[in-house]
């Protein structure tokens, strides 16, 4: 099974880059027809804009489950600079527990896996599901209580 939000993470970044472009330049014709206020409003909505796509934490995500491993990669769909791609890879008895975390009234999930190691248990950093569509999330959440049920 795969699972990719590849669309809607492209469909994020240009939605958050276009409006940026649309905010920049409205502000500085505002700031050039000489209507102060209303430029510094709206660079204060940009703020606002950027901070509301860094608190979601919208990710690209392709979750794949084979027969005897998963296999997850991420990375943030609006980034500034570098971005970090991340992997996570193992096998699926492995799998020690999941955790589902919403906030915000169910806007933000987010996921971490928990697996067992040489050492004792470890915890993956949690992974933002929130760009993934409901039906993908559900989907992701079946198959792997089902790997934990076995």
């Amino acid at each position: 099974m795969v699972i990719s939000n590849k669309k809607k993470a492209t469909a994020l970044k240009r939605l958050f880059f276009l409006t940026g472009l649309v905010m920049a330049i409205f502000m500085l014709v505002m700031f050039l027809r000489d209507e102060n206020l209303i430029a510094i409003l709206t660079g204060a909505a940009f703020i606002v804009w950027f901070f509301i796509f860094q608190l979601f934490d919208f990710q690209y995500i392709e979750f794949i489950i084979e027969d005897d491993k998963i296999v997850l990669r991420y990375y943030p769909a609006v980034k500034f600079g570098k971005k970090e791609y991340n992997s996570i890879e193992f096998a699926n008895n492995l799998l020690h527990d999941v955790q589902f975390e919403s906030t915000f009234f169910g806007l933000v999930t987010d996921l971490v896996l928990i697996v067992k190691t040489k050492r004792g248990i470890a915890e993956y950093p949690s992974i933002s599901l929130t760009a993934v569509n409901s039906n993908d999330r559900k989907k992701i959440k079946e198959s792997l209580y089902k790997i934990l049920e076995k």
